[in-house]
């Protein structure tokens, strides 16, 4: 299924570089992380070609999970994932045997269609078993409103809203109008997010500014340039595709899991409800540029 990507924009001709660039090139995890960059920007190609051949079938080039398990799978992307069990832009237990990592943009027409019509199904199937957790990165990439949905779906997570503020943002026709600040309100009231001003503060404040940079920058650093985007233990997946290519790949990942003798890594080795020391947060410090 296609992927969106944001349209390019003309820049100023005054316009100064700015000192904090480095949101677009690949984090150094290790070799596997240039091939993992060049995969994403292969599949989001394809996913966005004209006339893809097969582009909407879970055996096409862009779906990217093959038969057998080993394949596309990069121990260095299966580090990204947090599990920190205070997350609040999470879902499942922190020590699950597989996590889904999900770069999205609250403007991006094929997010709401995996919001809408794939992840219920991961989460009642996976997630409600203990074998799936889900982790959400803000990837803002469609200008100021993106920025500020993505702000503002912090904003609702630091009072445990996140998730309800997420299916009002992506529900049938929400994008269509817009989210400006007024907008933004209205969704965290029908999120059911108890304190509004406090909500707004969030929204505007530094942290949030600098939680959603952050992921930013990982999506990013990874080779993702279009919404939505994924890693499922490592593996990456690129578009809103059937939803028998994420069970393929949730499966198969869970049996790694269970057989780390046959995988390169143990997924489970890193599971656990601390928070890891993730190390995108080094990087997290730039503004990424359209």
């Amino acid at each position: 299924m296609p992927t969106s990507r944001p349209k390019p924009s003309p820049k100023p001709a005054s316009r100064k570089p700015s000192p904090r660039t480095s949101s677009r090139k690949p984090l150094v995890y290790g070799a596997g992380i240039v091939v993992a960059a060049a995969l994403f920007g292969y599949v989001s190609y394809r996913a966005t070609a004209p006339d893809a051949p097969g582009a909407g079938s879970s055996s096409s080039v862009v779906a990217g999970v093959t038969a057998d398990p080993e394949e596309g799978v990069y121990p260095e992307l299966a580090k990204l994932a947090r599990r920190d069990a205070g997350d609040r832009l999470s879902l499942g237990r922190a020590d699950a045997p597989v996590v889904l990592i999900e770069y999205a943009d609250f403007k991006c027409g094929y997010c709401g269609k995996f919001a809408r019509d794939t992840e219920p199904a991961l989460v009642k199937k996976y997630v409600d078993a203990g074998t799936l957790r889900i982790e959400w990165r803000n990837f803002p990439i469609f200008g100021a409103e993106s920025e500020a949905a993505a702000r503002a779906s912090w904003a609702a997570g630091q009072q445990n809203r996140f998730w309800e503020f997420h299916r009002a943002a992506y529900a049938e026709g929400a994008k269509e109008k817009g989210f400006g600040k007024d907008r933004l309100k209205a969704l965290a009231r029908q999120a059911g997010v108890p304190d509004l001003d406090r909500f707004v503060r969030d929204t505007d404040g530094k942290a949030a500014a600098a939680a959603v940079r952050k992921d930013q920058e990982q999506g990013y650093g990874i080779g993702a340039t279009s919404t939505p985007s994924f890693l499922i233990n490592g593996r990456p997946i690129a578009g809103a595709q059937p939803s028998e290519t994420f069970t393929r790949a949730i499966e198969q990942a869970a049996d790694r899991a269970k057989n780390p003798g046959n995988a390169g890594q143990d997924a489970k080795g890193s599971a656990g409800p601390q928070k890891s020391d993730d190390p995108e947060g080094s990087v997290g410090s730039g503004d990424s540029a359209k």
